[in-house]
């Protein structure tokens, strides 16, 4: 499995969904996206369940979001190490 990390914290609107639908894109079934980021991205999220993509987000102690994205329905994203 490959993760594809991407920090989007230090962007500016609109940057961090432009690029995150950009790294959607070019993903394939053995790779999933790890977003990191200082809001929850709930457009990309709910875009990539539209188009058929698992979605996790969860916020760290120290309020950053991770955010784990996939196209491979047989990927638990719960399991992964990142969350």
């Amino acid at each position: 499995m490959k993760r594809v990390l991407f920090d989007a914290r230090a962007l500016e609107h609109p940057q961090p969904l432009e690029q995150g639908v950009r790294h959607l894109a070019q993903m394939d079934h053995e790779s999933y996206l790890h977003m990191i980021h200082r809001k929850n991205p709930l457009p990309l999220l709910q875009m990539a369940q539209e188009r058929g993509y698992q979605t996790l987000s969860q916020q760290d102690d120290e309020g950053v979001w991770h955010i784990l994205i996939t196209k491979n329905p047989n990927i638990r994203l719960k399991e992964l190490p990142d969350v």
